[in-house]
């Protein structure tokens, strides 16, 4: 191949190099978009209503925990709580990790663990007990009971699932407090 080749295709690979970088620096002009401040885009989420609040009649209440918790299978709980192994101690050492121990949880002080560090809006619960509906209460959305509480766990919105969790939480106890009334 000749010079005069060559320079003709070393003049084409570098004229489309430079068209695309051009087009790039002038699109990028065009499209200017300024960084945010904070990455990500907020989300405001409103819980959609079901069942029948959804077709303008009255949303379904929850049995009563008391009923629910007569039914409920601890085994099945154990299985839905092994999320809740991931943060806390469920063995009678009850040790704290991210969240406290919960060994004999069920009627305990709310935010009495000893040595672990509770967020304030827990400690603003520190006047109740764990109770049965209390417990119901809580795992069905920490967020809800608890505004800006350290715990990022969304809840268990299935009733049956949030019994069952109280059956094993239950379990979790040398003398297991008995069951509410129906």
């Amino acid at each position: 191949m000749n010079s005069f080749e060559f320079n003709k295709i070393a003049g084409a690979v570098l004229g489309t190099a430079l068209a695309v970088l051009g087009l790039k620096e002038l699109s990028a002009g065009i499209y200017h978009a300024e960084k945010p401040e904070k990455p990500g885009f907020a989300i405001e989420v409103t819980e959609a209503a079901t069942g029948e609040a959804a077709k303008g009649g009255e949303a379904k209440q929850a049995e009563p925990i008391g009923k629910r918790l007569a039914s409920a299978d601890p085994a099945k709980g154990q299985a839905t709580a092994k999320a809740c192994a991931a943060c806390h101690d469920l063995t009678n050492a009850s040790s704290n990790k991210t969240g406290p121990g919960l060994w004999n949880v069920v009627e305990r002080p709310i935010a009495s663990h000893p040595g672990f560090n509770y967020s304030d809006a827990i400690k603003a619960h520190a006047s109740e007990a764990w109770t049965y509906e209390t417990l119901d209460h809580f795992l069905t959305s920490p967020q809800a009971f608890a505004p800006k509480t350290k715990m990022t766990y969304a809840g268990v919105k299935d009733d049956m699932k949030r019994a069952e969790v109280i059956a094993y939480l239950r379990s979790l106890s040398d003398a297991p407090k008995p069951l509410p009334a129906q």
